[in-house]
């Protein structure tokens, strides 16, 4: 699995015009493909007139799945450049759309690859981007009286606390990096007394 991976941080638009031509680039996290397709389609509802509303997307921590299109520009001239500016990033889960509106002024496909690859990166950067690592998901189970304490001293520490949940004992769902389970371990024991049971379980990513 890969460590980490970045995505974008929420849905945002920026605009730019290169030779007259309009270019829009909407971006948003996308979980699965059809969340990216949606949005996809959302766009192009939105844009209706549009010379072009061009695509691309990439799923997966690993990027398994890669897509894009040219929507009618030359053949890779759009889409494979928008996509390899994704990809170049380490942005995954996530979807640019990049509508153009014609100016008048032919950009040729060296111009268009710059311009649709470009409008990505420039876009990337005024949305903004998180990174997301790869943790350990783990189930602290402690009594009622040291709960409160050790949630506090959790949160002091920089670990994430996902959820607390009071039953007849308290477990506290945290994420923990791979590295940091040993000495979690030793620092559990002397927070509580030797009195926590630490339970771990599979792997998920989450904010750096």
């Amino acid at each position: 699995m890969q460590e980490q991976y970045r995505t974008v941080a929420a849905a945002g638009v920026y605009e730019t015009e290169i030779n007259r031509s309009r270019f829009i680039c909407a971006l948003a996290p996308a979980a699965t493909e059809e969340e990216a397709q949606s949005f996809v389609a959302g766009i192009r509802r939105e844009h209706p007139t549009a010379t072009h509303n061009c695509y691309a997307y990439v799923i997966g921590a690993d990027a398994a799945v890669q897509k894009a299109s040219d929507d009618g520009e030359p053949g890779g001239t759009a889409g494979v450049p928008m996509l390899q500016m994704l990809t170049r990033r380490d942005v995954r889960y996530a979807v640019a759309v990049v509508t153009r509106y014609y100016g008048g002024v032919k950009l040729g496909a060296g111009g268009l690859i710059r311009a649709y690859g470009g409008v990505v990166g420039e876009a990337l950067d005024a949305v903004g981007t998180v990174t997301r690592r790869r943790f350990r998901l783990a189930v602290v189970t402690v009594d009622h009286q040291r709960a409160g304490r050790l949630e506090n001293d959790l949160r002091a520490t920089g670990r994430t606390v996902r959820s607390v949940d009071y039953g007849e004992r308290v477990a506290i769902e945290i994420g923990l990096p791979d590295a940091d389970v040993d000495a979690f371990r030793g620092w559990l024991a002397d927070a509580t007394a030797g009195t926590a049971a630490l339970e771990l379980g599979g792997e998920a990513y989450g904010d750096a």
